[in-house]
C-alpha cells in the first residue's frame, strides 16, 4: 500500500494526476490467481474526485510505481484494478524467513501494545458448562491469541455472577436436596434448579460436611452451604475449560463490586450525569435520553439492584479503573437485547461506547449423524461441556466450535468428530502435520542435514503455491483482529493443509537418488516451515500439533 501511496503522490508532482486527496488504497488478494496476488482497487477510488477514467488513472498509477524486488509485474486491468505479481525468486526467499521467525511467524502489530480485554463464558456459577459455553470458551479464547499475535496486550476474564437473586434460588436448591439426601422432607422452590446434577452436588455437599447444616438455622444454612456449592461449580468450570485449553487471567467476582459500594458509586455518577430516574418506587436508567426504546431498571421497588446495575459497574470498573483500551465482551443468544443498553450506559459514563465490542455466538445442535441429541446419556437431562470433551477431545471441540461464525447457528456432529479420516477437518489438519514430522524425521535418521539447503531451487508451481499459502498467515491474523470473526482461521487450516498434500502428491521430498540431494535439501527446508506455519495457526485456535497420528 506505500508503494500506491508512493505513486500517486509521484503522478501528482509530475501533473499526471490532479492535486486531489489520495485515499488509503485498498488491496486484496484476486479470486483468480491468474490476475496476480494482490489487486488494488485505488484507481477506482480516485476516479471521481479526479474526474478521470479508472483504467487511465491505473495505467498512470503503474508507471509511476518504484521498482522493488519483490514485485515480478505489475499491470493495470478493467474497469481500473492494478494487479500485482510476486516474484518467484523472492518467494522462494521467504522460506528461510519463515524458519528463522519460528514460533512469532505470522505475529502483525496493529495492535501496537493497547490492552484488550475479553471476557468470555461468565456463565452463572448455578450449574454445570453446557455444550453452548464452549462454543462461547474458544470463540473468546481464540480471539485473545490472534490479538497477542496481533500487538495487543490481552487479557482473559471470567466473570463469576455469584451475587442477586438466581443465586439465592441456587441455595435454596442446594439446602432442600442436600435435605432430602438427609432423609428430611424438603420442596424445591417452584424458580430453583431442577436439575439431576443438583441432586448430585446436594450428595457431595453431604460427602464434605456431612449433617453440619441440619444443626443451622435455615436462614444460614441455606447461604452458607449455597457458598460451598457455588465455589465447587465454579472449580469444576474452571477445569472444563482448562481441559478444553482455556485459561483466565482473572476470575472476577460480582460480589466484590457490592462489597466495594462500587455498584453505588457507579449509580451516584449516572444521577449526577442526569440519568437516572425514580418512579413506582424503582429506580430506572433513563436509555430513552440516549434513544434507546425504553428505559431500564438499575434498582428493583423492593430495594434489590437488579444485575444490570452490576454489569454497568462492572464495565467502569474495566475502563475506568483497570484502564482497558478496548473491551470485548462475548456473550450467549439470550443476551442480544442486553447489548444496546450496555453500550448505552457505557456512554452514559463518559466512555466512548466503540470501546465496547459485544459478540453473540448463537446455539449449537449436537447430532449424531442425522439424529438429534437432546439429553445427556448419564443422568437424562441437559449436555454438559465435560461430557462431550471427553467422547471427541478438546481439539475437535475447539476446531468445530471455530468453524461457523458466531452469529451462525451450529451443528456439531458427534460422529464426524471421531472419525479418523479426511472428512474430519480436524484429522485431516493434524495430520498434515504429522505427515510432515515424519518426513524430517526420516531425514534425521538418513542424517540429511538441509541447515545449508537452497531455496532458490523452489521454483515448481506446486512449491510456490505452498509458500503463497503460508504468507498468507500474516494478513489472516491482521483480518481476525480487524474483524474479531475467527472463523476463518479453521479454513486457512484446511487450505494450507490441503496444498501440501497437493505438493507431497507431485514433489518427492526425500530422494534415494545422490543427484537430487540439493533439491531434497531445499524441500526439506520447505516443509520445515510449512510444519512452523501449521502449528503456529493451530496454536492460534488453542489446539495441538501432533507429531505423530
Amino acid at each position: 500500500m506505500n508503494l500506491l501511496t508512493q505513486a500517486a503522490a509521484e503522478a501528482q508532482s509530475r501533473g499526471l494526476l490532479p492535486p486531489v486527496a489520495i485515499p488509503e488504497p485498498g488491496l486484496e488478494r484476486p479470486q483468480n490467481p491468474e490476475h496476480g496476488d494482490y489487486a488494488s482497487n485505488l484507481a477506482l477510488k480516485l476516479a471521481r474526485s479526479a474526474r478521470m477514467n479508472p483504467l487511465v488513472i491505473a495505467n498512470v498509477l503503474v508507471d509511476c510505481l518504484p521498482p522493488v524486488d519483490f514485485v515480478a509485474r505489475v499491470n493495470a486491468a478493467p474497469p481500473g484494478f492494478i494487479n500485482f505479481t510476486l516474484n518467484d525468486g523472492w518467494l522462494a526467499t521467504q522460506v528461510d524467513q519463515i524458519i528463522q521467525t519460528a514460533d512469532s511467524f505470522g505475529s502483525v502489530d496493529v495492535g501496537r501494545g493497547s490492552t484488550v480485554q475479553v471476557e468470555f463464558v461468565s456463565a452463572n456459577p448455578v450449574g454445570p458448562l453446557h455444550i453452548g459455553s464452549g462454543r462461547g470458551g474458544v470463540i473468546g479464547d481464540t480471539l485473545a491469541s490472534v490479538l497477542a499475535k496481533a500487538g495487543y496486550r490481552v487479557e482473559r476474564e471470567y466473570y463469576v455472577n455469584d451475587a442477586g437473586s438466581r443465586m439465592d434460588a441456587f441455595y435454596q436448591t442446594l439446602y432442600a436436596r442436600y435435605l432430602q439426601v438427609l432423609g428430611k422432607e424438603a420442596t424445591v422452590p417452584e424458580d430453583g434448579y431442577h436439575g439431576q446434577y443438583m441432586v448430585e452436588l446436594a450428595k457431595q455437599m453431604v460427602a464434605a460436611v456431612g449433617d453440619r447444616y441440619l444443626q443451622m438455622p435455615r436462614e444460614r444454612a441455606a447461604p452458607e452451604l449455597g457458598q460451598l456449592g457455588m465455589l465447587r461449580i465454579v472449580e469444576e468450570a474452571r477445569a472444563d475449560l482448562a481441559a478444553m485449553g482455556i485459561n483466565y487471567d482473572t476470575w472476577f467476582s460480582e460480589q466484590s463490586l457490592y462489597d466495594r459500594s462500587l455498584v453505588s458509586k457507579v449509580l451516584e455518577i449516572l444521577r449526577e450525569r442526569g440519568y437516572v430516574d425514580v418512579r413506582e418506587g424503582a429506580t430506572w436508567f433513563a436509555s430513552t435520553v440516549l434513544g434507546e426504546d425504553k428505559d431500564n431498571v438499575l434498582v428493583r421497588s423492593n430495594g434489590v439492584p437488579g444485575y444490570f446495575a452490576s454489569d454497568i459497574a462492572y464495565h467502569y470498573n474495566k475502563f475506568v479503573e483497570r484502564g482497558f483500551a478496548k473491551v470485548i465482551d462475548v456473550w450467549g443468544a439470550d443476551h442480544q437485547g442486553h447489548v444496546p443498553r450496555m453500550k448505552a450506559a457505557v456512554g452514559a459514563l463518559g466512555i466512548a461506547p466503540e470501546r465496547l465490542t459485544v459478540i453473540i455466538y448463537q446455539l449449537v445442535t449436537l447430532r449424531r449423524g442425522q439424529e438429534i441429541v437432546r439429553m445427556s446419556k448419564r443422568t437424562g437431562d441437559i449436555i454438559t461441556l465435560r461430557e462431550v470433551l471427553e467422547e471427541v477431545g478438546a481439539d475437535a471441540c475447539r476446531f468445530f466450535f471455530l468453524s461457523r461464525s458466531a452469529d451462525s447457528q451450529m451443528d456439531f456432529d458427534l460422529e464426524l468428530a471421531k472419525e479418523q479420516s479426511e472428512k474430519n477437518p480436524v484429522y485431516y489438519v493434524q495430520y498434515a502435520h504429522a505427515r510432515i514430522a515424519s518426513i524430517l524425521r526420516l531425514a534425521e535418521e538418513r542424517g540429511i542435514n538441509f541447515f545449508d539447503g537452497d531455496v532458490s531451487l523452489l521454483t515448481s508451481e506446486p512449491e510456490l503455491t505452498l509458500i503463497r499459502k503460508m504468507l498468507q498467515l500474516p494478513e489472516l491474523v491482521d483480518q481476525v483482529a480487524g474483524s474479531l470473526a475467527p472463523h476463518p482461521l479453521p479454513y486457512y487450516a484446511q487450505d494450507l493443509a490441503g496444498v501440501f498434500h497437493t505438493f507431497y502428491k507431485q514433489c518427492r521430498v526425500v530422494s534415494h537418488d545422490p543427484a537430487e540431494e540439493a533439491i531434497t535439501k531445499a524441500r526439506l527446508k520447505l516443509v520445515q516451515a510449512v510444519k512452523i506455519v501449521l502449528a503456529n495457526t493451530l496454536h492460534l485456535m488453542g489446539m495441538t500439533a501432533p507429531e505423530r497420528m
